[in-house]
C-alpha cells in the first residue's frame, strides 16, 4: 500500500472528523490511527462491507480488547461515511472491568529514584500526583501551573472538558526545581524536547516511562495511565471518598469511579470491619 496516499487519505479524514464532525484533535487523531491501521491490513484505501466484516471478524478471532474493538469499528464506521458510503457495525458487549495493575506507592517511590534527572524526575512526579492522562500533560502549559496554590489547570481534556487538579507540595517542590533548571515563558509548554523544544509527543513520554522502569528493574510493562489508576486506588486505600476521588480524574460519571472501589475488595472488608453493627 502506497504510504504517501494512505497520510493524504488520513489527513482528509482527520479534517472531516474535527470540521464535519466536531470530533476533537485527539478523538480524531485516535480513530485515524485505527482506520490507517486497518485500511493497511485490508490493503484498500476505500474498503467495502465485506472487507470490514472479515477484517472485525479477523479481530474477534484474536482475542482483541472491547475497547480496541468498539474504536477500530467506530473509525471505519466514521471513515467510510467520509466516503459517502454508510456502514453500521454492532458492538460486542461490555465487560465489567477490574483495575488489577496498580503501582503501590513503594513502586512509584522506586520510580522516583530510578529517574535519570530533574526533568524525568518531573515527569513521573506529575503523573504519579496529578492523575493526568498522557496527552494533556504533553499539552500541559506554564500558565496552567499554579505553584502557590498546588494545582494544575487542564484545558481541553477528554470530552473537551476543561479542569483543575491538585499536587502535592512535595511535587510542587520537584517542579520549582525543575523549572530553575529548564525555565519557560508563561505560553511555553512545561515539558518539551531537548533538541528543538517542540511539544513532547505521548509516544516520547511512554519511551521515557519504559526506560525508567527498565532501570528502577520494575519486571514488568509501565505506561503513563498506569499512575492514574495508581493515584485512584492508593487514595482510596487511604480513605479518600469517591466524590473526591471523581473530581481529581475528572470523571463525568460517578460510575467510572465505582470501578476502583469494585476492583479493591480489601478496601470494602476493611470498611466493613469498621463500621459493622456490635450485635455481639
Amino acid at each position: 500500500m502506497d504510504k504517501t496516499k494512505l497520510e493524504r487519505q488520513m489527513k482528509k479524514f482527520e479534517s472531516y472528523l474535527m470540521v464535519d464532525r466536531g470530533l476533537s484533535k485527539v478523538t480524531a487523531a485516535g480513530y485515524c490511527r485505527a482506520a490507517s491501521i486497518s485500511l493497511r491490513r485490508m490493503k484498500k484505501f476505500v474498503p467495502q462491507y465485506e472487507n470490514i466484516k472479515e477484517h472485525v471478524g479477523w479481530m474477534y478471532d484474536k482475542n482483541y480488547s472491547y475497547s480496541h474493538l468498539v474504536n477500530t469499528s467506530l473509525a471505519l464506521e466514521h471513515y467510510t461515511r467520509s466516503k459517502g458510503e454508510i456502514v453500521k457495525l454492532a458492538r460486542p458487549k461490555k465487560p465489567r472491568r477490574l483495575i488489577k495493575d496498580v503501582l503501590t506507592e513503594a513502586e512509584v517511590s522506586r520510580l522516583l529514584l530510578a529517574a535519570k534527572n530533574i526533568r524525568a524526575k518531573a515527569i513521573i512526579c506529575l503523573l504519579a500526583y496529578s492523575g493526568l492522562r498522557n496527552n494533556e500533560l504533553c499539552n500541559l502549559r506554564m500558565e496552567d501551573v499554579d505553584l502557590g496554590g498546588n494545582q494544575l489547570t487542564v484545558r481541553d481534556g477528554k470530552n473537551r472538558q476543561d479542569g483543575v487538579v491538585n499536587i502535592s507540595a512535595e511535587c510542587t517542590r520537584v517542579l520549582i526545581d525543575y523549572l530553575r533548571q529548564f525555565p519557560r515563558e508563561k505560553d511555553n509548554f512545561l515539558f518539551t524536547t531537548l533538541a528543538r523544544g517542540k511539544q513532547l509527543a505521548t509516544g516520547d513520554l511512554r519511551k521515557w516511562i519504559r526506560v525508567t522502569a527498565e532501570r528502577a528493574m520494575m519486571g514488568r510493562r509501565i505506561h503513563p495511565h498506569l499512575f492514574r489508576h495508581s493515584l485512584a486506588t492508593n487514595l482510596l486505600n487511604r480513605g479518600a471518598s469517591l466524590m473526591m476521588i471523581q473530581q481529581q480524574l475528572r470523571h463525568r460519571f460517578i460510575e467510572s469511579t465505582m470501578i476502583y472501589v469494585i476492583s479493591r475488595p480489601i478496601r470494602n472488608r476493611s470498611e466493613y470491619d469498621f463500621h459493622k453493627p456490635a450485635y455481639m
